[in-house]
């Protein structure tokens, strides 16, 4: 192996390095993102410091569903520079109103086996507008969400949806939506 074909391997070596690493930001910054949960307001699904795998691409192309778990920049009036990672429950147009530890939506109760415990709190009824959704996290009793903000989550703030735990290995878990009506 002469010179020039060193120089040949180790040009072509730093290219494929080049190209994977541009392909990765390019990844990272529009289509997925692994981000680290910093409380425990989504227990028992998602625990404090698990990491999720964030699908940033999927809401330019449909609509949230109820039950999605999404990350979320809050409300500009919370005054929060952190993202939040909550789930959906009221979709725009719905009335939501939370009462005898239960979620309804347009009177009807939500089944919620992902919930942390039981939660023992009144809110509504109120209707979701049409640029908003109402979200909450499963660890009811300890999330600071749509029912304590006096301000609306608007659409545009979603930054993507969570996927799947990817970290510890141990809580690996595609994180499924699971809402369905009583």
């Amino acid at each position: 192996m002469g010179a020039s074909d060193v120089k040949a391997f180790f040009k072509e070596l730093i290219s494929i390095v080049l190209i994977a690493f541009i392909l990765s930001m390019v990844l990272r910054f529009f289509v997925v993102e692994g981000r680290l949960i910093p409380s425990g307001s989504m227990l028992p699904t998602i625990r404090e410091n698990d990491r999720v795998m964030i699908n940033k691409m999927i809401y330019h192309f449909k609509d949230p569903q109820r039950g999605d778990i999404v990350v979320l920049d809050p409300p500009a009036a919370l005054q929060e520079t952190d993202l939040f990672i909550k789930r959906v429950v009221g979709l725009p147009g719905e009335t939501v109103e939370v009462k005898n530890g239960k979620v309804y939506i347009n009177n009807q109760p939500l089944r919620e086996p992902y919930i942390n415990g039981s939660f023992d709190y009144h809110y509504g009824p109120v209707v979701v507008p049409g640029d908003g959704l109402f979200v909450m996290g499963d660890n009811r009793g300890n999330s600071f969400d749509s029912h304590l903000w006096n301000a609306w989550l608007t659409i545009d703030r979603l930054k993507g949806k969570a996927m799947m735990v990817y970290w510890p290995f141990n809580h690996f878990n595609l994180l499924e939506r699971k809402v369905e009506f009583e």
